[in-house]
């Protein structure tokens, strides 16, 4: 029986990850589950799968946990440390799909017991890829891709050589405005960008898919889990997301990865690996579908593409600075303050100011990466009451 813990159990990823753990429940013992502000969904699923803590990222709502886990023999803890203390339960296989740059602490956690970490938080990778890469080497732990172009990259390099690489290709549907005038973004309201044409996903990644700033960090991450030159990595719209990812060699032929856009494909060839096992996703039927297309990803409709690559050629602490000033970023629109196309403005101005500044000059230690986090932050902020965001 595998020991598993999920970090980020009340989420989409966390949905697919325990659907697919409940169709073998004699397979798994679940060690921790851990979630935010959704408390209800968090001591439901502990009641269900029965772990040996529950924790929820908010020390404040640690009251409310308690009392609905009463008398379920299931302990509850609350905040940062608790999410550490859970990582350092004993576990074969750990899901880390927390959102943001907080999944790293945890997932760094893990690592150091050698386990094999199914990472679904892209935010590691783009904050501290040399760091994360290294504490799984240094400890003899695996760390396996669970973003869906990630895995599809991850398995169509299976066998291969990177010398033989000349390009990876990783697909975006283009989110809801891929077909909206361009003079039309600028008016894009909260609720058309939470709504996303071909995956079920949160709030905050349907956005960041809109605006392709999700596709921006997996670019980032492609280029720090993979070890690919930026040059060699490129983005395609592919508004059916059917061809997940592809890999072009040096004698012209392309290795894609096909399948239904749903995520315990990914999960569950994580979950089995190196083994491959039946899944309950959809066959593709060729003749349904019909044909595939694709468009250019244009990086005057996404600026965030732009900026991705300035920082896979920068490196260092320029992917933490990025991801802070992409979450600040994204909670001012969440909350009205700027316009759906200032996010990118407001981005961009945070990476010139920090570069500038000499801010992001240190090497890439977990504490470097969170003074680096903050400070994006604040700066994105601070642009934000100077009216600066968009200049």
């Amino acid at each position: 029986m595998r020991r598993v813990s999920i970090f980020g159990a009340t989420g989409s990823i966390g949905d697919s990850t325990l659907d697919l753990i409940r169709r073998d429940r004699d397979g798994y013992r679940v060690v921790a589950l851990t979630g935010g502000g959704n408390i209800a969904k968090l001591a439901r699923l502990a009641r269900e799968f029965r772990p040996e803590i529950a924790v929820t990222a908010y020390p404040e709502r640690l009251a409310e946990l308690r009392a609905a886990l009463e008398g379920s023999g299931v302990a509850a803890a609350a905040g940062s440390e608790a999410l550490l203390e859970a990582a350092d339960r004993p576990a074969d296989w750990i899901m880390s799909a927390i959102i943001g740059a907080a999944g790293l602490p945890p997932g760094l956690r893990a690592l150091r017991h050698g386990t094999t970490l199914a990472l679904a938080n892209k935010e590691s990778l783009v904050c501290a890829g040399p760091l994360l890469l290294e504490t799984a080497r240094r400890h003899g732990a695996t760390i396996l891709p669970v973003d869906s172009e990630h895995s599809a990259v991850f398995q169509a390099l299976a066998g291969e050589g990177l010398d033989s690489v000349e390009r990876v290709i990783i697909t975006a549907s283009g989110g809801a405005f891929r077909d909206w005038p361009l003079e039309r973004l600028a008016e894009a309201t909260l609720a058309e960008a939470s709504s996303h044409p071909n995956w079920d996903m949160g709030q905050r990644i349907t956005i960041d898919s809109a605006s392709m700033f999700n596709k921006a960090l997996e670019l980032i991450e492609t280029k720090e889990f993979f070890g690919i030159a930026p040059e060699k990595i490129e983005a395609v719209v592919h508004p059916e997301s059917i061809i997940h990812a592809m890999v072009a060699h040096s004698d012209g032929g392309i290795l894609a990865h096909l399948g239904a856009p749903d995520m315990r494909h990914a999960i569950g060839y994580a979950l089995h690996w190196p083994e491959r096992r039946p899944l309950p996703v959809e066959r593709l039927d060729f003749v349904k579908l019909g044909s595939l297309s694709f468009r250019p990803a244009c990086e005057t409709r996404y600026p965030a593409l732009r900026l991705a690559r300035e920082v896979m050629q920068a490196g260092g602490l320029h992917g933490a600075a990025f991801n802070g000033a992409k979450e600040r970023a994204l909670d001012h629109f969440i909350a009205g303050r700027i316009r759906f196309t200032e996010m990118a403005d407001m981005v961009s101005r945070v990476l010139e100011d920090l570069a500038g500044s000499g801010a992001l000059a240190g090497g890439v230690t977990l504490e470097e990466v969170r003074r680096v986090d903050q400070i994006a932050r604040e700066t994105a902020d601070a642009a934000l009451r100077l009216g600066t965001a968009a200049q």
